[in-house]
C-alpha cells in the first residue's frame, strides 16, 4: 500500500483544513514546489495535489504552482479540486499531471466522467468525499442525499484509475481513519481504492494495511506529515514492514 503525501493549495500556499472547513485553515509553507521536491526526495512514489481554491470557486487560481510542480518532480501527480469539465481535465493532463480527480462532477455530470474514462483510460479518479455515508460536493460545502455506496457502484464498470475515499469527519483531525467505511467501499468494487482522512500516527497506517487484501492500494497523508507526527520515510518503512509481516503470516497459515 503506497503512502501518498498531500499538498493542499490555497492562494499559492500549502495548507490543511480541519474537517474541510475553510474557516479552520493552517498554513504550512508558501513554497509548494519545494515541498513537492522534499516529498520526492523522501521516497514518495506519487503526490496528491488539491486545488482548494478551485474546489471552492471552480476557478483555476493555482495553475502556475501546478505547472511548476509537474516540471520540478519526476514522480506521478494526481490532482483534484474544481475540475468540472472535459476541457479543464485535459488542460491539467497537458500540464503533465498523471491522474485527474473528479468529485462534484461525479454527482452533477456522471456522463462526463464516463466519457473522460473512455477517452483517458486509467487517468481519471472519482473522489468520494463523504460524511455519515452521504456524498459532499463543492469543496465539502454542500451535502447531497446520494449514498456513497451507490456512487461507487455507478462508476465501477468504467475504466477509472481509482476511487479516493475521504471521510470528512476525520479529515485533518489526526484521530484515525474510518477503517470500516473504507473497507465497505473496497468490498463493493474491483477498482482500486485510496484511503484518505484522519491518519495521525504510524499505528493508524498499520491499521489500514490489512485493507490491501480488499483492494485498498494507497493512503493519502497530509497533516500528520506537516505536524511531524512521523516522517514520510518512517511511514513507508512501517507500511513495508507491515506488508511483509502480513505476507509471512499468510504463508505460515497456508503451510
Amino acid at each position: 500500500m503506497e503512502v501518498i503525501p498531500a499538498i493542499d493549495l490555497l492562494e499559492g500556499s500549502c495548507v490543511r483544513l480541519h474537517q474541510g472547513k475553510y474557516s479552520e485553515v493552517t498554513f504550512f509553507s508558501d513554497d509548494p514546489i519545494a515541498q513537492a521536491l522534499i516529498w520526492e526526495e523522501q521516497g514518495a512514489r506519487m503526490i496528491h495535489l488539491v486545488d482548494l481554491d478551485g474546489a471552492k470557486t471552480g476557478k483555476p487560481l493555482n495553475d502556475q504552482s501546478i505547472r511548476e510542480i509537474t516540471k520540478a518532480i519526476s514522480i506521478p501527480i494526481q490532482i483534484g479540486g474544481g475540475i468540472r469539465s472535459l476541457e479543464r481535465a485535459e488542460i491539467l493532463l497537458d500540464y503533465g499531471v498523471n491522474r485527474v480527480i473528479f468529485g462534484t462532477s461525479a454527482i452533477e455530470q456522471p456522463e462526463l466522467i464516463k466519457e473522460l474514462a473512455s477517452r483517458h483510460p486509467q487517468k481519471i479518479i472519482v473522489g468520494i468525499d463523504a460524511k455519515e455515508g452521504k456524498v459532499a460536493t463543492r469543496g465539502w460545502i454542500k451535502e447531497s442525499n446520494i449514498l456513497t455506496k451507490d456512487l461507487v457502484k455507478e462508476f465501477s464498470n468504467i475504466n477509472l484509475a481509482a476511487f479516493i475515499c475521504t471521510d470528512i469527519s476525520t479529515d485533518g483531525t489526526l484521530k484515525g481513519p474510518n477503517i470500516q467505511a473504507i473497507k465497505e467501499i473496497a468490498e463493493i468494487t474491483n477498482i482500486p481504492v485510496i484511503a484518505s482522512g484522519g491518519v495521525g500516527s504510524l499505528e493508524d497506517l498499520i491499521a489500514l494495511s490489512p485493507l490491501e487484501n480488499y483492494g485498498v492500494t494507497g493512503v493519502i497523508v497530509g497533516r500528520a506529515l506537516y505536524d511531524q507526527k512521523f516522517t514520510l520515510e518512517e511511514a513507508i518503512i512501517s507500511m513495508t514492514n507491515s506488508n511483509i509481516q502480513d505476507h509471512t503470516s499468510k504463508n505460515k497459515y497456508l503451510a
